[in-house]
């Protein structure tokens, strides 16, 4: 019985780290608050599941009530908010960036991409050239800093 226990014993804490680490990794889940009408909010929740990510989307009819609710400044404002494990990304913050967030877990609220610049993930247009926009991130005591520029 002993043996038993010492083989299975690593196997169920290695599936567990594993379950674990999936729901706190790039494999975890986005919640997608957005207005029922917004198109450029399911193409950004398209580009996050073409980059490994579950997404859940809910339609909202107050969208400003989710965002005070997770501390989103007005100055970083767009037209939707989404939550992956605790951190709340605002607007069209490209993939890279949410997983770049998820392996450094530092101490903030999350990222924003204020506006709906051209170019982002879920605003390209064909014949446009992209907008030069940065990914902010923004903590609890209202400090900002870039996390990452796109040209």
């Amino acid at each position: 019985m002993k043996k038993f226990t010492l083989i299975l014993l690593p196997v169920l804490l290695a599936g567990a780290f594993m379950l674990f680490r999936e729901g706190k990794g790039v494999n975890g889940t986005v919640t997608l608050y957005k207005t029922e009408s917004c198109g450029c909010c399911a193409l950004w929740g398209d580009h996050m599941k073409e980059n490994g990510f579950r997404v859940q989307s809910v339609n909202v009819e107050d969208l400003p009530l989710i965002k005070s609710q997770y501390q989103v400044e007005r100055s970083l404002d767009s037209c939707h908010t989404a939550i992956i494990d605790g951190y709340v990304i605002e607007g069209h913050v490209p993939s890279r960036e949410v997983k770049r967030l998820l392996e450094e877990r530092p101490n903030a609220i999350g990222l924003a991409v204020s506006g709906m610049p051209i170019g982002s993930p879920g605003m390209e247009m064909d014949g446009h050239p992209g907008d030069t926009f940065d990914v902010i991130l923004f903590r609890r005591d209202g400090a900002h800093e870039v996390y990452a520029s796109y040209h």
